[in-house]
């Protein structure tokens, strides 16, 4: 199967670290701006939606992270994902 997005691990786990549903994380999400349904937020998590970067940006603000904690931790070229983003282009 192929995957449509790197994150739907990490809202799961960030999710269910604050013991919140799909439901109350949708309708936190929804407050912010974003229309998107419990079913949605399901399918991101079992990662068969893909994930813009303006929703990114909502995912952060509601979880009250910094964008890298969103990404699991990977390697690109050797560098670690946070020290891609951090990086000077």
């Amino acid at each position: 199967m192929r995957y449509l997005n790197v994150i739907g691990s990490k809202i799961r786990r960030l999710r269910g670290s604050r013991h919140w549903s799909q439901r109350h994380l949708a309708i936190k999400l929804q407050r912010c701006g974003w229309d998107i349904s419990r079913a949605t937020v399901s399918k991101i998590e079992s990662r068969i939606a893909e994930v813009g970067d303006l929703e990114l940006l909502y995912f952060a603000e509601v979880f009250g992270v910094n964008l890298q904690e969103l990404f699991p931790k990977i390697k690109v070229r050797n560098r670690d994902i946070n020290d891609v983003m951090n990086s000077r282009f």
